[in-house]
Parts: structure tokens; C-alpha cells; sequence
């Protein structure tokens, strides 16, 4: 192995380590995500069934616009 490299890699598994003894030495405050991400992510899948519920039933669209099969051609003429 290049000396260069095995450097480089003693400095990244040292940072790697630093970085674990930092995070394994701190308080976990619960965040934003953690107090409330569950309540935020059902209160969304309820809102997009709810609007999707509704546009489904009650907003009068059609869907498939194709004509084909009602509409046919009349007979030509001369």
C-alpha cells in the first residue's frame, strides 16, 4: 500500500471514530421528526385519500375520451 494512501485511510477510519465517541457521549433530544413524524405522515395520507376520496365520487369527469367504439362513420355519399 502507497504511503499516501494508507495515510488517507488512517485519517478517515480515525475521523470515523472520532465521530462515534462524539455521537455515543450525547444527549438524544427527541426532534421534530421524532415527536411528531408519525401524526404528520398519517394526518397526509388521510388528507390524500380524503381529496382523492372526493375527486373520484363526486367531481363529474369523464374519463377515457376515446371515441373509439361510439362513434360511427355514417355511409358515404355521392
Amino acid at each position: 500500500m502507497f504511503p499516501v494512501a494508507r495515510a488517507a485511510q488512517g485519517l478517515v477510519a480515525r475521523g470515523i471514530q472520532h465521530t462515534a465517541v462524539r455521537q455515543a457521549h450525547r444527549k438524544h433530544q427527541p426532534t421534530f421528526h421524532d415527536k411528531y413524524g408519525a401524526m404528520v405522515l398519517l394526518g397526509g395520507a388521510t388528507m390524500f385519500t380524503a381529496v382523492w376520496g372526493y375527486v373520484f365520487t363526486q367531481l363529474k369527469i369523464e374519463w377515457g375520451f376515446s371515441p373509439v367504439g361510439r362513434i360511427t362513420p355514417s355511409e358515404w355519399r355521392e
